[in-house]
């Protein structure tokens, strides 16, 4: 079955980094672009980014253009969002999951940005 675990969640003050990763397995991980959601407390699961099944391409939110960055591993079936000038409103718990696809949703990583 598939399975999605998502890790490196954390607290960490405004302007600080964070590294996201998500291990994959029940699936053909080279078939599938891949993507971030996050969902902040009373607000809807959004997509923050995608990346296309070879690794080329990542699209992002514009709420995180220019401080996140998304890559994947096919060896290790794992993906990675690399998260640099955090906000508050960054805030969320955020999930990895193939992109368009809604189930089989992980456990998800807390997020939260504060000072």
């Amino acid at each position: 079955q598939v399975q999605l675990v998502e890790s490196g969640g954390g607290l960490v003050q405004p302007g600080g980094s964070l590294r996201l990763s998500c291990a994959a397995s029940g699936f053909t991980f080279s078939m599938y672009a891949m993507s971030w959601y996050r969902q902040a407390p009373g607000k809807e699961r959004e997509l923050v980014a995608t990346i296309t099944n070879g690794g080329s391409s990542g699209i992002y939110a514009d709420s995180v253009k220019g401080r996140f960055t998304i890559s994947r591993d096919g060896a290790e079936k794992k993906v990675y969002l690399q998260m640099n000038s955090l906000k508050p409103e960054d805030t969320a718990v955020y999930y990895c999951n193939r992109w368009k696809i809604n189930r089989d949703w992980g456990q998800g990583t807390q997020v939260t940005v504060s000072s």
